[in-house]
């Protein structure tokens, strides 16, 4: 039947061969013929017999008037081939140009290898498939021939960091979805891992208690926790549950994919939380502890956390103990813990308090010091009048506390910064970290309370002032600054006087106005108030002159406003200011 496309009926006629048969007789052999042959139908498949193998092609009969040739490049997967093998053939084209039939083995496969896909999904199938290579965000696997994409999230329960490993291996899929268009197939893994955990996460809730020890493999790390895989049911393990010691990551003590023994620690009604623990298997340190230890030991540790309010000193995995930024210094001006120590920073500590039922301890790093307000002599190193040097520590509405040693702090109060000055806050005066001089107003070494001056370092100069500014001299002084109630004057020697409004008036009848220089006349002296009250107006009006003082001063003012005495003592007293004028400047610089 090879050669069945070479016969002719003319010939058949013409040679002779034919030669006594009727039409009718030819007829029923045309009939007789045909019926020895195969109807096909272009594009479909069918089953062909091998008849013949040469080194480019192998001739494939269907059982059509003439055999189709096939490279043999498309049998490369059967390389036993042999004559006499049945094997399935894609018709292209019943006859070429050249009266060919044209047959693809090629193509054969991927109709089929199409047909076998679309059963498996319609059937939910098991395919074997062997994977290609990796591609972004998965696999490629060959299935009949196909290439399916295998997605990463499909491959296992777990999450897959290395896809690598699964390249050249044959792996177990289910077609998931087939796209037509672009002839995309989508497989799955995962699914048939899901099928076999259901029973085994069935068990597992079923006997799920608090307190039991279970085998789990590390899923995923946060820097919360860690997820453990029980066997398709996850569990957290809180980063506060893995180990009696401080971690900052799980990732210090733990790695993905370990194998972990943990314990339930608990779980909700619907058993979809479930938390667990790993350092509840061993014992707790606290109950490890030397029996030795006790208020007043010193210990050895190292400094694990920094806060605000202090710093956490580690003994032993698990074993911690606070310092209070209060127990840093002696200083009674706190500072922040970390001008003390940092995390890392092994020191040592003594016991301050310790309770091992609560297993809480708090420690101390200045007492391996002494005491700065028991050591030496207190009471005679800064004793009532003594002068000292100090440093700036904070400042407050009613003072400043100036540090003088490590742990030695005092009080400055504002009224004790100048003679002369009206400081309404210590911030007008100094600022924090300058040095400045004081003497020793009071000492309380019992409440540890020292009271320290600086204006104290100078004589008294209202002392002098009192018989320079007496009650109706006059001298000229400088407006500062204007309100309601009056203004601030400018007076000799840096002192500060107030006239009231009504004292600012000029003799044309206007007011004096702030920059001016005009004579003032005092009317009133406080030397314990430290208060000078003065009058423009006193200077050309008699009356004014003739007035009677205020009240606190009226003893004072007996005598004349303008009586001699006052003169008289001005000489003497110019040469005693012009001195403390001298000391006051001295000092300032």
């Amino acid at each position: 039947m090879s050669n069945q496309k070479d016969f002719n009926w003319e010939d058949f006629d013409t040679k002779g061969f034919g030669e006594g048969y009727s039409k009718d007789k030819r007829a029923e052999m045309e009939a007789l013929y045909a019926g020895t042959l195969n109807e096909i139908t272009e594009k479909e498949v069918i089953k062909g017999t091998v008849v013949g193998i040469n080194d480019k092609d192998v001739i494939i009969n269907i059982g059509f008037k003439s055999d189709g040739l096939v490279p043999r490049t498309e049998f490369r997967d059967l390389p036993d081939l042999k004559i006499g093998d049945e094997v399935e053939l894609f018709i292209e084209e019943q006859e070429n140009s050249l009266g060919q039939l044209v047959l693809s083995r090629k193509k054969a496969r991927m109709v089929r290898a199409w047909s076998d896909i679309e059963a498996a999904l319609e059937h939910d199938n098991v395919i074997e498939g062997l994977v290609k290579r990796r591609t972004k965000g998965g696999l490629i696997v060959d299935i009949y021939g196909v290439e399916a994409f295998l997605p990463g999230s499909q491959i296992d329960v777990k999450p897959i960091r290395d896809f690598d490993i699964y390249v050249g291996k044959k792996m177990e899929v289910k077609v998931v979805k087939i796209n037509h268009t672009n002839d995309n197939v989508v497989v799955s893994h995962k699914v048939l891992i899901e099928k076999d955990l259901e029973k085994q996460k069935a068990e597992i809730l079923n006997n799920l208690e608090k307190g039991q020890v279970l085998e789990g493999v590390i899923k995923n790390m946060t820097n919360f926790g860690v997820f453990i895989d029980l066997g398709g049911v996850d569990g957290l393990l809180h980063i506060t549950d893995i180990s009696w010691g401080r971690i900052n990551h799980p990732e210090e003590v733990l790695n993905l994919d370990d194998k972990v023994q943990i314990v339930v620690l608990d779980f909700d009604d619907d058993k979809k939380r479930i938390s667990l623990g790993m350092k509840q298997l061993t014992a707790h340190p606290w109950d490890a502890l030397s029996a030795e230890l006790e208020i007043g030991s010193k210990v050895q540790g190292k400094i694990v956390n920094v806060a605000d309010y202090g710093a956490f000193l580690e003994l032993a995995p698990g074993v911690e103990g606070l310092i209070h930024v209060s127990e840093m210094s002696w200083s009674q001006h706190l500072r922040n813990p970390a001008d003390f120590v940092k995390v890392g920073d092994e020191i040592q500590a003594v016991v301050l308090t310790l309770d091992k039922d609560d297993r809480k301890m708090s420690l101390g790093i200045k007492q391996l010091t002494e005491d700065p307000w028991t050591k030496g002599d207190m009471a005679a190193k800064y004793a009532v009048g003594t002068k000292h040097k100090g440093v700036v520590r904070n400042l407050t509405n009613f003072g400043l506390f100036l540090e003088l040693e490590e742990g030695i702090d005092g009080l400055v109060h504002v009224s004790d910064l100048s003679w002369t000055k009206k400081i309404k806050h210590p911030s007008e005066f100094v600022k924090v970290g300058d040095e400045l001089d004081v003497a020793v107003l009071e000492l309380d070494v019992d409440n540890r309370r020292l009271a320290l001056g600086h204006k104290q370092l100078e004589e008294n100069p209202w002392d002098t002032f009192e018989s320079v500014f007496p009650v109706g001299s006059d001298h000229k002084c400088t407006v500062v600054s204007k309100n309601d109630k009056g203004a601030v004057l400018e007076l000799p020697y840096g002192l500060e006087g107030f006239a009231t409004s009504k004292n600012l008036e000029k003799a044309d009848g206007s007011s004096v106005e702030v920059g001016e220089a005009i004579d003032f006349k005092v009317t009133e002296f406080s030397k314990d108030d430290k208060r000078i009250v003065l009058s423009h107006t006193a200077t050309f009006r008699e009356e004014a002159k003739a007035a009677p003082a205020p009240k606190k001063a009226k003893k004072k003012e007996d005598a004349p406003a303008s009586s001699a005495p006052a003169e008289k003592s001005t000489l003497g007293d110019l040469d005693a200011l012009a001195e403390l004028k001298e000391k006051m400047e001295g000092g300032k610089k």
